[in-house]
């Protein structure tokens, strides 16, 4: 790869074409980190701190630019691309406030006189992130590894370079030194390189399950350490006392925003027999009203996939799981304008076997299965090769919680949307990777657990 190129998905149009780093400017950022990380985590913790509280402000002077890049590139509803800024902004003020309490030594009785945890920062780290988050998913693993100590290489998406740029240069408006935090404009085909240098500590990866393979397989001959956080299927189960109209605005949340192509949206909506045909019917409705449109027209509902070859892939698994025997109740096709748009869509009687039941439909698709009862539910739900994230919706609490802790994920929510919340772990188990992102767990994943013993 020579050079890469951005694209408005709404238009089609070029927006930009950017060279790619070559083999010595890749040597020369590594070199910077690795000297960078010599001062940057020799300095008191509340600089560092400090530093965090100023690139809130910076993300929020610059919200609007933010937003409307990242609309551009990889076609979110502004509104929804607004709302990540924002959410970049406030992880940054949890961290600053949190994150000394998360970094102090862990004190540890034992024989010793004085024995305890120090947590300590590992060097230059690696992050491979994708375009459908272009802002949020690099923060989240920047803002808790810079504030520990490490220093970060970013390699992003391909399509949104302009935000990776764009990134890069509100880090150094808000007082990182040089070094810190550093966009690498490398292909795909670069990253092993770059894992293998020895001056590289760990690699973090939010991506493909393919993608997560081959980084893992890299780290792994190396022996560094990694955090994966790949696709997944979440089930949305509706069991038959929930408030199904409620249930029903809540499903065409979870499956339709970032334009449904974000891993943690509801894919698999689990529904027991008994309200299966109201469901259907309403969610359908929901997404016959739907305004599909320029993105960055403020009463857009849906805006474009974020790359043809993306909206090619979706529109197979539609066709191969009709194929199979799924319903199309509505949609399953391209929107014949400019632009990759495709319809909003809605697929009942999914079985396991389909490609919408076993696959990760990545766009605005929705697949709906019949479960006979509760633990026909869990059953469908667990019935997958992906464990990132589900939802129960019940009128009981105490049932709808229980039903949670029995789902194979790394995060289940209770009448409610799942997403990353800066408080809590974030991450997956099976094929949906290993390792957790925020929270005291996530600012832990790169750095050395040391055991200090005094006597």
């Amino acid at each position: 790869m020579s050079e890469m190129v951005s694209i408005n998905p709404a238009s089609g149009e070029r927006i930009e074409t950017r060279a790619v780093l070559g083999d010595s400017e890749v040597d020369t950022a590594i070199e910077r980190a690795q000297e960078r990380f010599s001062t940057w985590s020799a300095l008191p913790l509340p600089e560092r701190t400090a530093a965090l509280r100023g690139l809130a402000s910076a993300l929020r002077d610059r919200s609007e630019t933010l937003a409307r890049l990242a609309t551009a590139e990889m076609g979110k509803r502004i509104a929804e691309s607004r709302a990540e800024v924002e959410k970049c902004a406030v992880l940054c003020e949890y961290y600053a406030a949190h994150g000394p309490d998360f970094l102090v030594d862990t004190m540890v009785a034992s024989d010793a006189r004085r024995s305890l945890i120090a947590w300590q920062p590992l060097g230059p780290v690696l992050l491979v992130m994708p375009w459908n988050f272009p802002y949020w998913q690099a923060m989240r693993q920047s803002v808790p590894a810079t504030l520990a100590g490490n220093t970060v290489l970013l390699k992003h998406a391909s399509n949104v370079q302009g935000c990776a740029g764009a990134l890069q240069e509100v880090f150094a408006a808000a007082g990182f030194p040089d070094g810190v935090f550093r966009n690498l404009a490398i292909g795909s085909d670069a990253v092993q390189q770059v894992i293998e240098d020895p001056r590289v500590r760990g690699v973090s990866l939010t991506g493909s399950e393919g993608a997560g393979r081959a980084v893992a397989a890299a780290a792994g001959k190396h022996l560094k350490k990694t955090v994966l956080e790949l696709g997944g299927s979440d089930a949305f189960i509706v069991l038959g006392d929930s408030d199904l109209e409620h249930v029903i605005e809540q499903a065409a949340k979870a499956r339709f925003q970032n334009n449904g192509e974000t891993c943690i949206a509801a894919k698999r909506f689990i529904v027991e027999e008994a309200v299966a045909e109201d469901f259907v019917s309403g969610l359908r409705a929901k997404l016959e009203a739907m305004r599909v449109g320029d993105p960055i027209e403020e009463d857009t509902d849906l805006g474009p996939l974020a790359r043809e070859d993306l909206l090619d892939d979706l529109h197979d698994q539609v066709s191969r799981s009709i194929e199979a025997g799924a319903v199309c109740v509505t949609g399953g096709q391209r929107i014949e304008r400019p632009g990759t748009f495709y319809a909003p869509t809605l697929l009942d009687h999914v079985r396991p076997g389909m490609a919408a039941f076993d696959e990760e439909p990545f766009g605005p698709v929705a697949a709906v299965s019949r479960a006979a009862d509760a633990d026909d539910a869990v059953a469908l739900a667990n019935a997958s090769r992906y464990g990132l994230g589900g939802s129960v919706w019940t009128s009981d609490r105490a049932r709808g919680e229980a039903i949670a802790r029995r789902l194979d994920c790394g995060c289940t929510f209770v009448n409610a949307i799942v997403k990353s919340d800066p408080r809590l772990p974030f991450g997956g188990v099976k094929d949906s990777g290993y390792g957790r992102e925020l929270s005291a767990l996530g600012i832990r994943e790169f750095v050395n657990a040391k055991t200090l013993w005094v006597d």
